[in-house]
C-alpha cells in the first residue's frame, strides 16, 4: 500500500508555511534590533525582541526538519520532528500556566531589571536620550522610584495642562516601569491569541506528521511480508 499523497505533501506544505512564518519573526525581529529608531533601555533591559529572534531560529529549523522528513518519507526526521513540536507545546503550555500564575513575580522581575540603570543622572549620554524619549512617549519620569530617580529631572518629566498623569510641581507622577507594565498587560490579549494560534498549529504538525509515520511504518512491514 502506498503512503498517502495526500498527507504527505499538505504536511511538506504546512511545514513551508511553518518556516515561511519563522523566517518572517526572525527578519522583523532582526529589523526591530538593529533598528535605528530602537530605544536601548527596551532592547537591552526588557528581552523580547531577542525572544523573538530565537522563536524565529526554532521555527525555521522545525519547518526545514519536517519539510526534509515529508519528503523524502524518512521516519528518523519525522519522529524527531513530532518529538520537537510536542517539546514545545509543553513549553508553551508550562508558560502560560507559570505566566498566569506567577503575574506578580513577572511584573517586579521587569522593575528590578530598570532598577540596575538608576541613578538615572549616572548613565552615558545615549542611555539619557533614550530614556528622555520614552519619557515623552509613555508620559512618565523615572523609571522605578519617578523623579526622585533623576538628580535634575529632565524637561521631559515636566507636564502642562490637565493631565491625570501630571503631579505636583509639573512633573509627571508615574514610574516609567509602570507604564511599561501597563503597556505589556493591554498587549497581553495579542499575546495569547499568538500562542493559542502557534498551540493549534503545533497541534496539526503532530497529528499530520504521526499519521505519516505509522503509514511509512505500515508500509515498510507490508513490504517485509511480502
Amino acid at each position: 500500500m502506498a503512503v498517502s499523497k495526500v498527507i504527505k505533501y499538505l504536511l511538506f506544505f504546512f511545514n513551508l508555511l511553518f518556516w515561511l512564518s519563522g523566517c518572517i519573526i526572525l527578519g522583523v525581529s532582526i529589523y526591530l534590533k538593529v533598528s535605528k529608531d530602537g530605544n536601548s533601555i527596551t532592547n537591552e533591559y526588557l528581552p523580547g525582541i531577542d525572544l523573538l529572534i530565537a522563536v524565529g531560529v526554532i521555527i525555521m529549523l522545525l519547518g526545514f526538519l519536517g519539510c526534509c522528513g515529508a519528503i523524502k518519507e524518512n521516519r528518523c526526521l519525522l519522529i524527531l520532528f513530532f518529538a520537537s513540536l510536542l517539546l514545545i507545546f509543553i513549553l508553551l503550555l508550562a508558560a502560560g500556566i507559570l505566566g498566569a500564575v506567577g503575574e506578580n513575580k513577572v511584573k517586579e522581575w521587569v522593575r528590578e531589571r530598570l532598577q540596575k540603570l538608576t541613578p538615572l543622572s549616572d548613565q552615558p549620554e545615549s542611555v539619557r536620550k533614550d530614556l528622555e524619549k520614552l519619557q515623552e512617549e509613555l508620559k512618565c519620569c523615572g523609571l522605578v522610584n519617578g523623579a526622585s530617580d533623576w538628580a535634575v529631572p529632565p524637561d521631559s518629566c515636566r507636564c502642562v495642562g490637565p493631565d491625570p498623569l501630571c503631579g505636583p510641581g509639573g512633573l509627571y507622577n508615574t514610574p516609567c516601569s509602570t507604564q511599561i507594565i501597563r503597556l505589556m498587560e493591554k498587549n497581553m490579549e495579542v499575546v495569547i491569541g499568538i500562542a493559542f494560534a502557534i498551540a493549534i498549529l503545533l497541534i496539526a504538525g503532530m497529528v499530520f506528521s504521526m499519521i505519516l509515520y505509522c503509514q511509512i511504518t505500515k508500509q515498510g512491514g507490508a513490504t517485509t511480508a511480502a
